[in-house]
């Protein structure tokens, strides 16, 4: 068979691999707070509201990230239906698009190399990081997507021309930075740089299409930010300012705040085992032996974008996913370098590992009996990887396959199928230890207690109004995470949804909402000064973590 459609029928196969992976079970386990939580509910909020330019979390209006999120995310649920399973669905979708980018980007950079290009696509869809991604919804997932879109229509434009590519540059910028606002900037700016620092690259005229490309992105990426500047002139100190400059600066801002060595350990424990092979290769091969093109990928793709994360004040794991379509670049041409004997050690190294973590998941529903840890892991989960240790002891055994790369490329996506397909098990056993408040939910809606008013104390809680499909009244005490931004509602029109119960002005309405009998829901238990409140409130139960008070006149 040709070359290009062995390739091309690989890619599509691993891409059919993959998803079937990520896909059974996807909604099985409720969604997590609290950032899964709260795109689904401001996207089930938007698709009942029919408000696509105000985003409303629990009720009140919510502007942390621009709004292509939220449209993506009421998207999965109309498609899909408001289950968890519709907020994951477009984000498994953007994640096997990303591998299609990849391999786009790997013929590019590996000179049409399509079969190096097939094992960078492989690489990056095995990373345990981009796994992540996948199964919760985030920006960043989305944001991924777009960056490598602008990143590969500008690569390509450079490479052949083609004004198509030059729009679907601008355009996958644009859409970038309605996702997540100037850090969609960074991996197509650094691969600006790395095509041409020290580089004799051709430089491509500039025609109209570079305005008409301009306007592109100001259409797609700016309009949305205009159209709420000119309705109220304080978004442009809040967007340009609190969710841009403070963000990065001030690690209190949004209490995301981590050492600054916490991208330099993560980042590399989140791409085992590939991470390893990168990093002793590179060591092995020195910088003085890396072609230029190869040193800037390095440079720009990882390491300057891994140090401008670094140094950012509020730090979460998925902001560095731009850096890892380089780390899967540059692990094909690394291990691409060596001989077969060389290879070969990685293979049985790569495999031994993937058989230990399988082995180990094996025994986790003995270690979990044995240890006091509050984790759930029925025998049944111990058949999915004993599965998978035997596909790959046969894979070994039986393929014989005399290149070392496809076999260790296969190694890779045993493992990756059979570990998707064993912890989609252990997260529907453990909702309540990941923070999914789907047990709450299912304990109210079959003693129909969800029918009346929800109280929730001091917790803010988007997960518990969307199982429940509706909004819930939160009593604030002084947990700043259930504090809201209200200086863009209408004066008081926010405070029957939000009560601040240190504030006697608005003791006469919590007193009135107490007197319609609701159900309220407390992490732990009620605090002793509220205690008069527990006569409303005559029955209680206790699931997991939380306490459910509610009467019995239902």
């Amino acid at each position: 068979m040709p070359a290009s459609i062995s390739s091309r029928f690989w890619l599509w196969l691993f891409v059919l691999v993959l998803g079937a992976s990520l896909f059974v079970g996807l909604g099985s386990w409720g969604v997590l707070e609290s950032s899964e939580a709260r795109y689904a509910e401001i996207g089930r909020e938007m698709l009942t509201g029919h408000d696509w330019l105000h985003p409303r979390l629990l009720g009140i209006q919510h502007f942390h990230k621009p709004p292509l999120t939220y449209w993506l995310t009421a998207a999965g649920l109309a498609l899909a239906g408001p289950t968890a399973l519709g907020v994951r669905l477009l984000p498994v979708l953007a994640v096997l698009g990303q591998i299609g980018l990849v391999y786009g980007l790997g013929l590019l950079l590996f000179a049409q190399d399509r079969g190096r290009a097939l094992a960078a696509a492989v690489v990056y869809g095995t990373l345990p990081v981009v796994l992540i991604s996948a199964l919760n919804v985030t920006t960043d997932v989305y944001l991924q997507t777009l960056e490598l879109t602008a990143t590969y229509g500008i690569l390509r434009y450079y490479h052949d021309g083609g004004r198509r590519w030059l729009y679907l540059f601008w355009g996958g910028l644009g859409l970038a930075f309605l996702t997540k606002g100037p850090v969609g900037f960074v991996l197509p700016l650094m691969a600006i740089a790395g095509f041409y620092f020290r580089e004799k690259q051709v430089r491509r005229p500039f025609t109209g299409h570079h305005l008409l490309g301009l306007g592109l992105f100001a259409l797609l990426g700016l309009s949305w930010y205009l159209y709420l500047m000119a309705e109220n002139p304080a978004f442009i100190r809040y967007f340009l300012f609190q969710h841009t400059v403070e963000r990065f600066a001030n690690p209190e801002t949004f209490g995301r705040s981590k050492p600054w060595w916490f991208y330099l350990v993560l980042a590399p424990a989140t791409s085992l085992p590939w991470s390893v092979a990168l990093i002793t290769q590179a060591i092995r091969t020195g910088w003085a032996d890396l072609p230029r093109a190869w040193r800037n990928v390095l440079l720009f793709w990882v390491l300057l974008p891994l140090g401008f994360f670094s140094l950012s004040g509020s730090k979460l794991l998925l902001y560095v996913l731009p850096i890892f379509p380089g780390v899967a670049l540059l692990t094909v041409y690394y291990l691409g370098r060596l001989t077969d004997a060389a290879l070969n050690r990685w293979y049985i190294g790569i495999g031994g590992f993937y058989g230990l973590v399988l082995a180990a998941l094996c025994l986790l529903p003995v270690f979990v009996g044995m240890l006091p840890v509050p984790v759930a892991v029925s025998p049944g989960v111990a058949l999915g990887p004993a599965a998978g240790i035997i596909l790959l002891v046969l894979q070994h055994a039986l393929w014989d396959e005399v290149r070392v790369a496809p076999r260790l490329l296969v190694t890779a996506v045993i493992f990756t199928a059979t570990l998707l397909l064993t912890v989609k098990p252990i997260l529907r056993q453990n909702e309540l230890a990941g923070n999914s408040t789907r047990p709450l939910a299912e304990w109210l809606r079959t003693r129909h207690l969800d029918q009346g008013l929800v109280l929730v104390y001091d917790e803010l809680l988007p997960s518990l109004a969307f199982e429940l499909d509706q909004l819930p009244i939160t009593l604030q005490h002084d947990n700043h995470q259930a504090r809201r931004e209200t200086q863009f509602e209408v004066p008081n029109s926010w405070h029957r949804l939000l009560v601040d119960v240190n504030d006697s002005t608005q003791q006469p309405y919590l007193k009135s909402l107490l007197a319609q009998h609701p159900v309220l829901v407390v992490k732990g238990e009620l605090e002793p000064f509220r205690a008069w409140m527990l006569p409303y409130f005559p029955q209680q139960e206790r699931i997991g973590p939380w306490t459910i008070y509610y009467s019995v006149w239902r």
